[in-house]
């Protein structure tokens, strides 16, 4: 892959697990806890999401395979699935596919331990994040590019580590409103990104 292609695939991965939507979210399930928990939590979180995302892109294909669907068909779900997720994000709204839904994390803020549910699954590897996985792998088996997607996850995973511990300075700075700001932004590109991802679906259907 040549760098652009790099640098393309960091900003869809970036935009899709959003780490300052999620530092947002994680600020407020994190209320009343000290440095040291809030830490301590944001680790675990990262460590586990990303656990689940290596191991779905490892193993994705071959489940797909074995329910019988192709490439084609995922791209064109896929990329619909990303232009509702991107939809939310213009509108500044939470739903089930961008993160946990108001029932969610009103059960989190109850909970001791929140780096599982809903900072692992599904703030971090949610639906809209495994499923952009699956279409960077491409349709060839693991090798050079799986290694550079997965270099280029592990630093998207890493800088949102530092939003999460850095998340109530974050938000002092940047507000409510400044997120939602970076949000927006940040759905404009996703939206452009997801109905190249259907196109290259129809493409596909289409040669087929």
């Amino acid at each position: 892959m040549n760098p652009g292609q790099l640098v393309n695939i960091f900003v869809v991965l970036f935009v899709v697990i959003d780490p300052l939507g999620t530092a947002s979210i994680f600020a407020v399930l994190t209320r009343g806890m000290t440095v040291q928990q809030r830490r301590g939590v944001a680790l675990r979180g990262v460590l586990i999401a990303a656990f689940i995302l290596v191991v779905f892109g490892l193993i994705g294909r071959t489940l797909l395979q074995l329910l019988g669907i192709g490439m084609p068909a995922f791209r064109l779900a896929g990329g619909i699935l990303l232009f509702m997720l991107a939809i939310d994000m213009v509108l500044a709204r939470q739903s089930g596919l961008r993160g946990a839904t108001p029932a969610e994390r009103s059960e989190a803020i109850r909970r001791d331990d929140i780096s599982v549910f809903p900072l692992a699954f599904p703030l971090l590897a949610g639906p809209g994040a495994l499923t952009i996985l699956l279409i960077l792998m491409g349709s060839g088996p693991p090798g050079i590019r799986f290694a550079l997607i997965l270099g280029l996850l592990l630093l998207v995973l890493a800088l949102t580590l530092a939003a999460l511990i850095l998340a109530p300075r974050l938000m002092r700075l940047l507000g409510e409103t400044g997120t939602n700001v970076v949000d927006r932004l940040l759905g404009v590109i996703l939206a452009a990104l997801a109905m190249q991802f259907v196109i290259d679906g129809l493409r596909a259907v289409l040669a087929g």
